[in-house]
């Protein structure tokens, strides 16, 4: 009788997993996310040279290159990529588990990842601060992992598992995920000094939308409500950024309109390096929403976090005003 022996190529490369492995994957998801090495070591408190150890540890356990590293920088490479993607998956089943195992405890431990909207520190509507100072009263054994974030990948991050809750400006809604309201924000559009409607009299404003197209205009790239208005509008970018900060720059260098959140925008107002174009009229209003996965139900600790951001912003019902 002939007994078929496993070749290498049909042998699986990766055996069980041990607490090792898993150990690994976190050190090489930490790399990914820094960047480099180097920039992981103040976040795993270990030196590089043990990192790289720990990176070519991983290598060699499941016999593939993840990444390149030398003059021109660190990179991964095509299996590497694949490698991280299936890594966050896994860590995030990890830590699902791990919180499983507290719900039947009865008790909250573990990590919570939250993700937020960029510049939202600096609204005076939003009291995020003070819902993780209640969180924290509450869970003072939950980890929190606090994340900034485009709108579009919170959305994703919440659904795959990646964030627990996500705070983004209300646009769209699906019925895979949990909608809470929380804030809202007043949108301007600006010019810089630079622009030459800076120090144009009021009356050689654009005095309409219609008027507003002959001028560039600098938007987000991707669904939001920036987007959806200019879309309702017919406001045509002639430049996209992909975070309030890129559209900030785009209007500092004179060369096109964009709206900001007044809040935001504020700093550069008070230093002269920006104002608004006929605020009265080129306007709109954004709510601002927490968001967590329909299914399966939140555990204690998500449902934890979800009440505190629901206590520190109680008040009237918001209204999203349109332009």
């Amino acid at each position: 009788m002939q007994v078929n022996t496993p070749t290498k190529a049909t042998r699986a490369a990766l055996g069980q997993l041990s607490d090792m492995d898993i150990r690994l994957l976190r050190v090489f998801k930490t790399v990914v996310d820094c960047g480099g090495m180097a920039a992981a070591e103040l976040a795993l408190n270990i030196g590089t040279s043990t990192v790289s150890r720990h990176i070519k540890d991983l290598e060699t356990r499941i016999g593939l290159t993840l990444c390149r590293r030398g003059r021109a920088g660190f990179s991964l490479t095509t299996e590497g990529e694949q490698i991280y993607a299936e890594t966050l998956r896994l860590l995030s089943s990890v830590d699902a588990f791990r919180s499983q195992v507290d719900e039947i405890h009865q008790r909250m431990g573990g990590e919570l990842h939250m993700a937020v909207f960029d510049k939202t520190a600096s609204n005076p509507a939003a009291h995020i601060g003070q819902a993780i100072a209640l969180f924290g009263a509450q869970a003072p054994d939950v980890r929190l992992h606090l994340h900034v974030a485009p709108l579009n990948t919170i959305e994703r991050g919440v659904l795959d598992g990646q964030f627990q809750v996500g705070i983004i400006p209300g646009h769209r809604t699906t019925s895979t995920l949990a909608y809470d309201a929380l804030f809202t924000e007043t949108m301007y559009l600006y010019c810089s000094t630079a622009h030459p409607l800076f120090a144009a009299p009021a009356v050689a404003e654009p005095a309409d939308w219609n008027a507003l197209r002959t001028y560039a205009f600098a938007g987000l790239g991707y669904h939001s409500p920036n987007m959806e208005l200019t879309q309702q509008v017919q406001l045509a970018r002639a430049a996209t950024g992909y975070d309030q900060e890129s559209i900030a720059t785009l209007i500092l260098s004179g060369c096109f309109l964009g709206f900001l959140p007044d809040h935001y925008a504020e700093g550069f107002v008070h230093h002269g390096q920006m104002r608004a174009v006929r605020p009265e009229v080129f306007n709109y209003g954004c709510g601002f929403f927490s968001i967590v996965r329909s299914s399966p139900q939140a555990t204690r600790v998500t449902q934890a976090i979800q009440a505190c951001l629901r206590q520190a912003h109680q008040g009237p019902k918001l209204r999203v005003s349109s332009p």
